[in-house]
């Protein structure tokens, strides 16, 4: 090569910015609908989460059977619906847990998420809901909640949706509200 002859400089590709990647992610998983066999999947993660939570709760006594409280229930629903439903599920599992195309290996980034959420319930706890602190405080709650943020971590790397989690969630909540003697905001 002589002097004269151009270098061409090096071609990079530019990562987005670790902010974007997150709010990426997130928006693809509000926009991603599970397809069939993602419906099913979530339908059997969510039955052995909840079944896993239920043989937890009411081996230890954190949940048991009570007559169904209906006061305020469909207020409750909606409210369930939008936190911690969504609100948790958008943060913990939309910006935490990448999908399939991202990885084929999600375990660090489901346990990451499962603790960052199991965390979040006790600062709840301590700082805004200290009403909740004897309840969330318990270390049968935490590991239910640790239960509940793999089963719906699961679910949203293998559909690439956060709907289905966002709905065990709801149902979540909304049972240990109503049948299971759950703390009620």
């Amino acid at each position: 090569m002589d002097e004269l002859t151009p270098v061409r400089p090096p071609v990079t590709v530019a990562k987005p910015a670790p902010a974007a990647r997150l709010a990426a992610r997130l928006i693809a998983s509000l926009k991603t609908w599970p397809d069939p066999a993602g419906w099913l999947a979530s339908l059997v993660a969510g039955c052995v989460t909840l079944a896993a939570m239920g043989a937890l709760g009411l081996s230890t006594g954190l949940y048991s059977l009570h007559p169904a409280n209906l006061t305020g229930l469909p207020l409750r629903l909606l409210t369930v619906a939008i936190v911690p439903a969504l609100g948790e599920e958008a943060v913990f599992r939309g910006l935490l847990v990448p999908g399939r195309g991202e990885t084929d290996q999600p375990g660090a980034a489901l346990a990451l998420a499962t603790g960052v959420f199991v965390i979040w319930h006790l600062t709840e706890a301590e700082t805004f809901l200290g009403r909740a602190a004897p309840m969330f405080e318990r270390p049968d709650f935490l590991a239910c909640a640790a239960v509940l943020g793999l089963g719906c971590g699961w679910i949203r790397w293998r559909t690439g949706s956060l709907w289905p989690a966002v709905g065990l969630h709801w149902t979540m909540v909304t049972i240990w509200q109503t049948w299971l003697g759950g703390f009620i905001l």
